[in-house]
């Protein structure tokens, strides 16, 4: 899952005792408390949105270690718990933070996108990524540039995936995207076109066509 040192690069954002933690997790994660390090991971991605992007990868490797070495789940069940206390407080992030909240939309669908059980994403995080994305098709959300842009980037990544979990549930949250699109006014050039381009992409079985390609993509580079 990515290459050698890739995981290292990615630590070097943190103070030097808490590269030391981390870098002890990656190899050896029994001799570490990892509820501390579940803590940390969560924390740095709720500040940093690039951090947020690659923590799903940082995350599946101490699961890997911990699961090869002492056959338990402790930093798993604590980035769990986590992410739930911030999915049940996600009103007051939102209202707090905008840029804290589409973080956490990013951590949450990339802990989507690379934690398995069976080689299946896990069906307990299927509905909270839903409740958020749903929550990023709403009205005021649509006319936020930041939004819609996290939104569209996470179901580039992981519609396809979350599709096959609950497909009546995509159905719905594509109905309130074409309302957005169609029906309400004020929104920014930019936001309709990515909004189009994300309909189109779906309705072409999360695919990119060359036609659309062309289109989209020299319109937002113009």
């Amino acid at each position: 899952m990515g290459e050698p040192g890739r995981e290292e690069y990615e630590i070097q954002s943190f103070d030097a005792e808490t590269q030391r933690l981390l870098k002890t997790a990656l190899k050896e994660p029994g001799a570490v408390d990892l509820e501390k390090v579940a803590n940390v991971i969560v924390d740095q991605s709720l500040k940093d949105c690039m951090f947020s992007k690659e923590a799903g990868r940082i995350c599946y490797t101490i699961i890997q270690a911990e699961s090869k070495q002492a056959s338990q789940s402790v930093f798993r069940r604590g980035l769990l718990n986590r992410l739930q206390q911030e999915y049940q407080a996600r009103e007051q992030l939102r209202a707090r933070s905008l840029q804290g909240w589409v973080c956490y939309v990013t951590f949450i669908c990339n802990i989507f996108d690379y934690l398995r059980v069976n080689n299946m994403p896990m069906m307990a995080l299927v509905n909270p990524v839903y409740d958020c994305l749903f929550r990023l098709a709403q009205p005021d959300s649509l006319h936020k540039e930041e939004e819609v842009d996290c939104l569209v980037l996470q179901l580039h990544r992981i519609g396809e995936q979350l599709e096959k979990m609950n497909g009546q549930r995509m159905d719905e949250l594509f109905g309130l995207l074409r309302d957005g699109f169609l029906l309400q006014g004020g929104l920014s050039s930019l936001s309709q076109l990515l909004l189009l381009e994300l309909i189109e992409f779906r309705a072409a079985g999360w695919r990119t066509t060359p036609a659309a390609q062309k289109y989209y993509y020299s319109e937002v580079s113009d």
